[in-house]
Parts: C-alpha cells; structure tokens; sequence
C-alpha cells in the first residue's frame, strides 16, 4: 500500500483562479482542485488522456463542444462528469469555492466491466 501525503503532491495556483495539487501515478493521475468564485478555466481538451470529474462541494457549470454545438450543465455536489476527449471549460458563477477531483487516465479501449465488478476477494486476518 502506498500513502501520499497532500504535501507530496505537486500544488499548482493557476493565475485563473484555480488551485490544484495533483497525484501523479505511473498509470493515472488524480488531482484535487479548488476554482475559487468567479473563475474561468480556459477551453481545452485532451487527444489521448480522458478525464472523469467527481464534485466535492459547490456547484459548477460545464461547458463543452458536441457536434460543433455549445452545450452547458451545472453540476452540483456528488455530480460526476465525463469529459473525453471533448473541449471543454468549467465556470464557476457562484460566490463560493468549489471543489472537485479529477481522475485522469489513457484508456485502451477494453470492456473491464467484469474485473473492475468482481476484482475483490476476502482476506482472513485475524
């Protein structure tokens, strides 16, 4: 098992307005970020990795590009999104700070339903 420490992880404040201290792992990265009130993250989007957002606290709006139409949601505390490889930006309109991780993986394409369901086996210690 490996513990890492928030002051081992790389913190990052973004001259947006975005403070992030991300984990970087040899397959994935997780990142904890908070967007303070107001902020405007710029548009981008990823070829290769895909990244999946889970809402901490706050509420944020998601805007992204889906068949060259703009599209926009707010998300709300416990709300997951699944980016792709869609451009996208978040804003966060609400006075206060909202937070949320953000799990980035390069995917391969393969179905793991079945092991990532049933990957779990009981240990007996006593």
């Amino acid at each position: 098992m490996q513990v890492v420490g928030k002051s081992q992880g790389i913190s990052v404040k973004k001259p947006e307005g975005t403070d992030v201290t991300y984990y970087i792992f040899p397959e994935y990265e997780i990142h904890y970020n908070e967007v303070a009130a107001g902020t405007i993250q710029p548009w981008h989007h990823h070829n290769q990795i895909e990244e999946t957002l889970y809402i901490i606290s706050g509420k944020i709006e998601a805007h992204w590009i889906e068949n060259g139409a703009k599209k926009n949601k707010t998300l709300h505390t416990g709300d997951v999104v699944r980016v792709e490889n869609t451009p996208h930006t978040f804003i966060n309109n609400s006075s206060s700070v909202v937070a949320f991780v953000v799990f980035r993986l390069v995917l391969e394409g393969k179905d793991k339903h079945e092991v990532i369901k049933n990957d779990k086996h009981l240990d007996d210690v006593p």
